[in-house]
């Protein structure tokens, strides 16, 4: 029987994107939400790295659902802008919340104002942490990267996809196809990983 993969993340967009990655690399794995088994569970990210943010909230809904039978999926992700020092990294939910309007787009735009873009360099870093129902655990990184543009353009996508333009290319992440961005962003990159991973069991 293929196996049922909860999303440990109470977060729509994230929701939206996995669903529509494993329907395109692994549409036999069934995708469910914590809502959908009844699950009430926001775990804190207290960790100081993507990996240690992604493995809490992985380990607090395996925990919660023990015995179940349940795969268990958390990411974490974050902008590392060059020209501010990595910035804002591991804190890049909390720059959007704490942006004048809730705009981080805005924000980030005004803090690189005046950068030239040979030093507007930047990139995606995420990771994805896997748990088996046997806890056995795999973690998976990747990479996007690319430059901060200097305007937004809003078209589609969430968070700082209307300012950051993919390497090698001239559109926005928010201008991209979602099979594009599934394909070339840092979520659905290390999805791919995890994904062949789950096809194998996992580590054997």
């Amino acid at each position: 029987m293929p196996p049922t993969l909860l999303i440990a993340s109470n977060n729509a967009h994230k929701h939206k994107e996995l669903r529509e990655i494993f329907a395109t690399l692994a549409p036999e794995i069934r995708l469910v939400g914590p809502a959908e088994i009844g699950l009430t569970l926001d775990p804190d990210e207290t960790a100081d790295t993507y990996l240690g943010n992604a493995a809490l909230k992985a380990h607090a809904f395996a925990r919660a659902v023990e015995g179940r039978g349940l795969w268990v999926i958390a990411d974490d992700s974050g902008l590392e802008v060059d020209a501010l020092g990595g910035r804002p990294g591991i804190y890049s939910a909390r720059y959007h919340r704490t942006a004048p309007n809730q705009d981080g787009c805005q924000r980030l735009l005004d803090e690189m104002r005046g950068v030239p873009r040979e030093r507007r360099t930047a990139r995606f870093q995420g990771v994805i942490v896997l748990i088996r129902p046997d806890g056995v655990e795999g973690d998976f990184m990747a990479t996007c990267e690319g430059v901060i543009g200097v305007g937004k353009r809003v078209a589609k996508g969430f968070g700082f996809d209307p300012v950051f333009q993919v390497a090698g290319g001239a559109r926005m992440m928010s201008e991209i196809s979602e099979e594009e961005k599934n394909r070339v962003g840092h979520r659905g990159l290390a999805a791919a990983k995890a994904i062949a991973w789950m096809k194998h069991g996992g580590p054997q």
